[in-house]
């Protein structure tokens, strides 16, 4: 188990799919009840996956990574994106983990989401970021395009 998910950051409790490729949890907060979706899909051989986040969208069975929820958990959901990507790696331990927002805004939240959790996450995983057509390891005052992750390995 991830030295990450054994700490004490409060997360939702997230249902799986067979494969371990889609999780999905509620957020609980001032709008009410929202049915979050992360799905993680294979975009090449190499053993890179896509992280899209957002919420369920119940008419298609997919996900809205536009909407903007705003139900005041966001700490909360973001810890419990970043436990996904732990459950998800635990099991696909040699895969890279590939993430943009649908929006600069977005791209910007999960940048800040990385620096907030640096330090407990960086034990545990590589992380690069992207800035025009280069990856960099990751550094917290950096602005970045797009961002890849894998596990470190010994």
């Amino acid at each position: 188990m991830s030295t990450y998910l054994s700490m004490n950051i409060d997360q939702y409790q997230l249902k799986s799919g067979l494969e371990l490729l889609s999780y999905e949890f509620i957020s609980e907060g001032s709008k009410g009840l929202i049915t979050k979706c992360i799905q993680f899909t294979l975009v090449n051989r190499q053993g890179v996956y896509n992280l899209a986040f957002g919420d369920k969208d119940f008419a298609t069975g997919g996900i809205d990574d536009k909407v903007v929820s705003n139900n005041g958990d966001s700490e909360k959901v973001l810890a419990t994106v970043v436990g996904a990507v732990f459950a998800f790696l635990d099991q696909h331990p040699g895969a890279w983990i590939f993430a943009a927002g649908s929006t600069f805004s977005r791209t910007r939240l999960y940048q800040m989401g990385i620096a907030k959790y640096y330090n407990e996450i960086s034990h545990e995983l590589e992380i690069y970021g992207q800035i025009k057509d280069t990856w960099h390891p990751f550094e917290k005052h950096k602005e970045y395009q797009a961002f890849v992750a894998r596990l470190k390995t010994s």
